[in-house]
């Protein structure tokens, strides 16, 4: 498969900065602890800091897990979806923040992708920088599969514009291990957003991630693992973010690339490749007026919901 044209440069050029120098190390936004059970020990909580912590690092604090545990809508679920987020936190073997970050990106597109992780899947497909699949099985469940022996489902429990929790059930069942490794996963992820002046949003993200790891997995995963491979996470996650506002950049400066590279995603449905191109359209004409600029005028706070709680 080539590589998609955009304009007269190949499209994968756009984003090189935030592709992996290998192919594979990026997931999916919401999926970016699918696999962290099978690359991290649970590490000890830290105890209470002595001044505040910094929000661009990644965190395994008590306080950090016992404000992620309060900012879930509990409120807002069903009695299913909150017994799945009970299965997790009953028996928590991993829990890590992941850095927060800002990014420059247009919030209908950040929160499209955000909600269809297949297809910023297929879209690094087409791109050739992951091996990662991910299909929608029906209404808000995919299912995803790695290479190396990782398979889950993973549903969204709640949506809404600045919060979203995520479950997940997975097993590994490669040459790591002599048996089947499962686990679960909750992930939550809190978007606040602010407008500048000039009209442009920066978007900040934070997601926070449990895990649960069945059937003594978790004493196994200790004693193998090295807890610093939770930094594989964190770039994950980093990398993963950037994308998302490199994709938006793109699509302000050659809408016609990211619309042809729409109509080349064949593993998504075919009213999302519509809704990818109509958006990359939209942003490439609302943009069109005049050049990107970088305001430092501080702006409208739209939506702040990455504060701790």
């Amino acid at each position: 498969m080539g590589l998609v044209e955009l304009g007269t440069v190949p499209i994968r050029a756009a984003f090189r900065p935030v592709i992996a120098a290998r192919p594979g190390t990026l997931v999916p936004l919401v999926l970016v602890l699918l696999l962290l059970p099978l690359t991290v020990r649970p590490a000890p909580a830290e105890p209470a800091a002595k001044k505040r912590h910094d929000p661009r690092k990644a965190t395994t604090s008590r306080e950090a897990r016992e404000s992620a545990i309060r900012s879930i809508p509990f409120e807002k679920m069903d009695r299913q979806a909150r017994a799945k987020i009970g299965s997790v936190l009953s028996n928590i073997s991993v829990f890590r923040r992941m850095p927060t970050r800002v990014v420059d990106c247009d919030p209908k597109l950040y929160l499209f992708l955000l909600r269809h992780p297949d297809v910023v899947v297929n879209i690094w497909e087409v791109l050739q920088v992951s091996t990662l699949k991910l299909r929608q099985i029906e209404g808000e469940q995919f299912e995803v599969t790695e290479k190396l022996g990782t398979a889950a489902t993973v549903e969204f429990l709640y949506s809404s514009h600045d919060t979203h929790v995520i479950y997940a059930e997975g097993t590994y069942d490669g040459p790591l291990f002599a048996k089947p490794v499962k686990g679960r996963s909750l992930m939550v992820l809190k978007s606040g957003y602010v407008r500048e002046p000039d009209g442009r949003f920066y978007i900040t993200s934070r997601l926070d991630a449990f895990v649960r790891v069945e059937h003594g997995g978790a004493e196994l995963l200790t004693k193998t693992f090295h807890p610093l491979v939770g930094k594989t996470a964190d770039m994950n996650f980093v990398q993963t973010v950037a994308f998302l506002g490199s994709l938006s950049r793109t699509a302000e400066v050659n809408s016609g690339g990211v619309q042809r590279l729409a109509g080349k995603l064949l593993n998504v449905d075919v009213q999302l490749r519509h809704q990818l191109a109509r958006l990359a359209d939209e942003i490439g004409r609302k943009y069109a007026v005049g050049p990107r600029q970088e305001s430092s005028v501080k702006g409208q706070v739209v939506s702040r919901t990455t504060r701790e709680r």
